[in-house]
């Protein structure tokens, strides 16, 4: 209802089977997924997107306040999370920011048309593509949004705030958690680079090399 009055086209269903074969069928830009779904449940629908390999930004909302379900869909790839009861134009902000980040990865492309090389790592924002001493090393959307970020700010404590207005588009402090799981998985995809996001305590986060 809300993102219909934004002036969004929204499809919605009951369960998670429907979900998925929504999703194949319509290819939507962005999914608002309920964690607590009939049969299948919004875990499990963001895994099977993400194995799948659909890019698509998911938002999931959770009526929880175990950070379990929170941190296991992230894991999974969800790019944010909600938690009930919420104020629908947060909803309708987070969405927007999510559909504003192919804008981010052109502009981002045009603007470093060639790979930075950090290291036995090299960073190529135009394919999206990021590889450890020749290998490539496979990463989420946001993940590789994430970590764009951290190189064009190499050096420099960035806090969690400013990593979400930066790599996730908010202009509002959002989920703070949601930056942290996604620093968690990037160091375990990049265990071998030569890249390394260092935590500041009290601070926030810096790459060094």
């Amino acid at each position: 209802m809300y993102l219909e009055r934004e002036g969004y086209r929204v499809h919605s269903v009951g369960d998670g089977e429907a979900a998925l074969a929504a999703v194949a069928s319509l290819h939507p830009e962005a999914i608002v997924l309920d964690i607590m779904l009939p049969k299948l449940d919004g875990l499990e629908v963001v895994r099977r997107l993400r194995a799948d390999e659909d890019p698509v930004p998911i938002i999931m909302l959770t009526a929880r306040d175990d950070d379990y379900d929170k941190i296991l869909g992230l894991e999974l790839g969800a790019d944010d999370y909600l938690t009930k009861p919420f104020n629908p134009r947060e909803l309708v902000a987070r969405v927007k920011a999510l559909l504003r980040r192919q804008e981010r990865f052109a502009a981002q492309a045009a603007a470093q048309p060639r790979p930075v090389r950090l290291g036995n790592t090299e960073i190529d924002p135009a394919a999206r593509e990021v590889r450890v001493a020749g290998r490539e090393v496979p990463l989420r959307a946001q993940e590789f949004e994430l970590l764009w970020v951290f190189v064009q700010h190499r050096g420099m404590v960035l806090s969690r705030e400013q990593l979400l207005r930066l790599a996730w588009g908010y202009d509002y402090v959002g989920q703070t958690r949601t930056v942290d799981v996604h620093i968690a998985q990037l160091r375990k995809k990049l265990g071998e680079s030569d890249l390394k996001i260092e935590t500041v305590t009290g601070v926030g986060y810096k790459l060094a090399v």
